[in-house]
């Protein structure tokens, strides 16, 4: 066997090729993300049973709305068309947050979001496919995310601090997974960079779950990272009921090969961490409620997934969305990790998503792919400054 055939081989067992470079997981993560955002928009908020039921059996790919034609005003979805490939608040939170990377061209923090996202979100018009309309990304947004506006714009809290207060929910994770690409290799970085700008929007364990997503995402687009590797970097960082949560759902996650045995129970790993409880329309009392023995149950999930279909991405996605409750973040996240890690996007749900929501899905990861590099050889020179100056204070020279 030549070595040509021999690589082939390989990626043909894994599912993902075995060298790829950054803008590869770059685009494989953003893509997946939205692809993922898509799928699982319009099942969002039922039972697995419930949408086994509804559509004959298990989604195997884009659907349509779950009230038909009636979307426009069936409660609780009027008056938003999800399905039919259109994206969703993760995905439009997720571009916004490369459009302010963009912008300053190095790490963010919660002033950036302050500075840029916010006028963003309430200034500039752009299409919505949810709304079938070209109109301000606050519109569309869910209250949890609106908090940004009325802290920040209106209420002038500091960004550091203006999360406290707000619900507590995986709104700051749903988009992170740009702050884990710049960071692409340094989960710690990500993780560090995920919390201080999360606190513009989050606090208690939905303000940690954006650092665990962000390192997840940077630990999937480490070379040789496998759905192990990545959940091993998450739990070295995450704290309290999010790490816990992790645990006991990657624990179950490794007895099951697919997402149909893995469905409920993964939900009874999860369900003693998650505040919101068995009805996901009718939140209990204690939800969204700071605390630091829950975790929000996006996050956990998406990892347990990744570890069930062995970081394969239609099995990822594909568990995401079968699971349902707040499935469109749910798989947003393990979209993002398993392009990241590099399985690939299916090409025809890829274009079929971008059609439907009229956006390029390609052009941001090719953004943010320039920013990673502009950022990363910043890094290396405010080290090298660094280095000299301990150097000349009588520390040790740095020996490479």
């Amino acid at each position: 066997m030549t070595p040509k055939e021999s690589k082939g081989l390989e990626e043909q067992e894994s599912g993902r090729p075995s060298q790829l470079g950054l803008e590869e997981r770059i685009t494989g993560a953003l893509v997946g993300a939205a692809v993922g955002d898509a799928l699982g928009g319009p099942v969002e908020g039922y039972s697995p049973d419930q949408i086994a039921e509804r559509h004959g059996g298990r989604v195997h790919g884009i659907v349509g709305p779950w009230h038909g034609d009636a979307w426009r005003t069936a409660r609780p979805i009027a008056p938003y068309h999800k399905g039919d490939g259109h994206i969703t608040d993760d995905t439009l939170m997720t571009h916004a947050l490369i459009r302010v990377y963009d912008r300053v061209r190095d790490h963010l923090d919660a002033y950036a979001i302050a500075d840029h996202l916010v006028p963003d979100l309430m200034t500039n018009p752009r299409w919505i496919p949810e709304l079938e309309a070209e109109t301000l990304p606050l519109h569309r947004l869910f209250l949890a995310e609106k908090w940004l506006v009325a802290r920040l714009a209106h209420g002038h809290a500091d960004p550091r601090e203006a999360g406290a207060g707000n619900i507590v929910n995986c709104g700051a994770a749903m988009y992170m997974a740009p702050v884990g690409l710049v960071n692409a290799a340094n989960p710690a970085a990500a993780y560090a960079e995920a919390l201080d700008i999360a606190g513009a929007h989050q606090s208690s364990y939905g303000r940690e779950a954006a650092g665990v997503l962000a390192a997840a995402v940077a630990a999937a687009a480490t070379p040789g990272a496998t759905p192990d590797s990545v959940v091993t970097a998450c739990l070295s960082l995450a704290k309290d009921g999010t790490r816990e949560a992790i645990e006991k759902v990657c624990e179950t996650a490794v007895r099951y090969r697919d997402f149909e045995s893995a469905l409920w129970p993964l939900r009874a790993a999860v369900a003693p961490y998650d505040t919101v409880g068995p009805d996901y329309r009718a939140p209990s009392l204690a939800a969204r409620r700071p605390s630091r023995l829950h975790a929000i149950e996006e996050l956990p999930i998406a990892l347990g997934m990744l570890v069930v279909s062995g970081g394969d991405y239609r099995h990822t996605v594909l568990g995401a969305v079968n699971y349902g409750r707040d499935c469109d973040s749910i798989a947003t996240m393990a979209g993002a990790l398993a392009g990241a890690l590099g399985s690939p996007v299916p090409e025809d749900w890829a274009k079929s998503v971008a059609e439907a929501s009229r956006l390029d899905l390609w052009a941001p990861a090719r953004t943010l792919t320039e920013v990673a590099r502009e950022v990363f050889r910043r890094d290396v020179h405010r080290r090298r400054v660094h280095e000299r100056a301990f150097t000349a204070l009588g520390g040790p020279a740095c020996s490479d």
